[in-house]
Order: C-alpha cells, then structure tokens, then sequence
C-alpha cells in the first residue's frame, strides 16, 4: 500500500490494491449457513447442559409461575458460572431470542412480564424498556 503526500504536506490514507479490496468485500452467505445456525440453537435448547429446567417452562400461561420455577433450577444448578439471576434471564432471553417472529405476541408479552417477575422475586431494580 502507498500513502499519498499532498502540495500542501499533508497525507491521505493508504490506498488499497484491488486484491486486497476484494479480499474484504462481502460474500453472499452459503445457503448452508442459515441452516447451520438454526441447527446449532436447536441444539443447545435440546442439549444445553446449562440447567435443567422444568418442561415446557416456556408454555406456561402464568409470568410469576415461569419466573420462579427459572430463578428454582437456577439456584439449584451446580453448572452454572453466574447468579441465579443471571442464569434465569439468559435462559429466558434465549428462549425469547431463538423463537424470533414464531412467537406470537401474547406468548412474548408473557415471557416479557416473567422478566420482570424474575427481577422482583431476586429483588433486583427493573430494567428501562
């Protein structure tokens, strides 16, 4: 790469070589890798040896009832690396995050008031939305 010098002292940024331009340039995904990353979530929600939770946690009607039977496992589990808090809300987060637009609102706006569960039952400020 060469730096060019202006008449009036100053210098430019390096120029790229075409090569190298096109070395960084965006690829187009392979068609596989949509498929990988699915497969790779379903994975950890089947395998996950995060915590063992309650089965179909996730479907229950009732926000406090979710919350507590998460932040439960949570404090109960030896594996995991963080609070009890912590390991619930990932959990959840997760779940929410994996589902993306599956999820219809009214399961989301369940799963979003058993976040704000999981904060009251571990005492913890809520978050702003």
């Amino acid at each position: 790469m060469s730096t060019a010098t202006h008449k009036h002292g100053t210098t430019s940024r390096p120029s790229r070589s075409k090569a190298a331009s096109s070395a960084t340039s965006s690829r187009p995904k392979s068609p596989g890798s949509q498929r990988g990353a699915r497969r790779w979530s379903q994975q950890v929600t089947e395998h996950s040896n995060a915590m063992d939770v309650q089965p179909d946690i996730f479907k229950m009607d009732n926000p406090r009832a979710i919350a507590k039977s998460l932040l439960a496992s949570a404090e109960t589990s030896r594996r995991r690396k963080t609070t009890p808090l912590r390991s619930a809300m990932s959990m959840l987060s997760f779940y929410v995050n994996r589902a993306g637009k599956g999820l219809s609102a009214s399961r989301k706006d369940v799963l979003v008031r058993a976040k704000e569960e999981l904060r009251k039952l571990a005492k913890h400020p809520a978050a702003p939305h």
